[in-house]
């Protein structure tokens, strides 16, 4: 395949004591954590009572993705975007599943919606206000390549922007034991056809992704989102490549002009 291309246009971020991007680059150059670290994305898109009662996955990706669009410079309601998460939100799964094998009509209509795959989504465009176009993917461990690349391949289409934004939460009970996750990870680049920002190449081939982690992946390896953090890492660190898992024996080559 050709590669595709993009302009990182802006950069969110938020992990459990690295609330934001700047914390993040920091931690990645000299190992600093910030003080008084919030334990949770406060995001500002949602009204005060939604933004208590919405799950940690879904805080965290609406956290990162207005940092993105306040970085880039854009107004979210103009992006289209994509979602990408392994698991959604897990633990209201597995709350779930338990409730329909014991008590099927005690099912909390709000959890019921909160565990939807595109919950995070479609909190986005209502609170956004955006009409644009928005996808959620899952692939397993090859989630997030998968993600950069469907919002590659948009801009190759014709969109002049597309939001990418990633993440995932805690898993609980016992699909903690089948699918492990821990802590809140999120990540979220704007990307653009053309503009400033570092420049990204993308290539699928054939092979397996492994490297020696960076600092964020090695901080945050048990989150299931951490398939991100080669590409978070090579941006915080300077790098200008990074691979990524992209499916059984395939894997996303990047390099970064800057």
């Amino acid at each position: 395949m050709s590669a595709l291309t993009a302009t990182i246009a802006g950069i969110g971020f938020w992990n459990d004591g690295l609330p934001g991007w700047p914390a993040a680059q920091a931690f990645a150059a000299t190992g600093a954590l910030p003080d008084a670290a919030p334990a949770r994305p406060s995001p500002q898109l949602l009204a005060p009572n939604e933004r208590r009662r919405a799950p940690g996955s879904v805080a965290v990706a609406l956290e990162v993705a207005l940092a993105a669009c306040q970085a880039a410079g854009r107004e979210p309601a103009t992006l289209p975007s994509v979602f990408a998460s392994t698991h959604g939100e897990l633990a209201i799964t597995d709350y779930m599943c338990e409730t329909l094998a014991q008590d099927p009509t005690a099912i909390s209509p709000t959890k019921f919606h909160n565990s939807v795959h595109n919950a995070a989504a479609g909190y986005w465009t209502i609170g956004a206000g955006c009409t644009e176009a928005a996808t959620a993917i899952s692939a397993h461990n090859a989630t997030f390549a998968q993600g950069l690349v469907e919002a590659m391949l948009q801009l190759a289409a014709g969109s002049e922007a597309v939001l990418l934004v990633a993440y995932d939460g805690t898993a609980a009970g016992l699909l903690s034991t089948m699918s492990p996750s821990e802590g809140l990870l999120g990540g979220a680049l704007v990307l653009t056809r053309v503009g400033d920002g570092p420049r990204l190449s993308a290539t699928l081939r054939d092979g397996d992704a492994s490297a020696a982690p960076g600092p964020l992946s090695a901080r945050a390896s048990h989150n299931a989102m951490a398939q991100m953090l080669p590409l978070f890492d090579a941006l915080a660190t300077g790098s200008d490549r990074a691979v990524l898992s992209a499916g059984p024996h395939r894997e996303l080559a990047l390099e970064i002009l800057r």
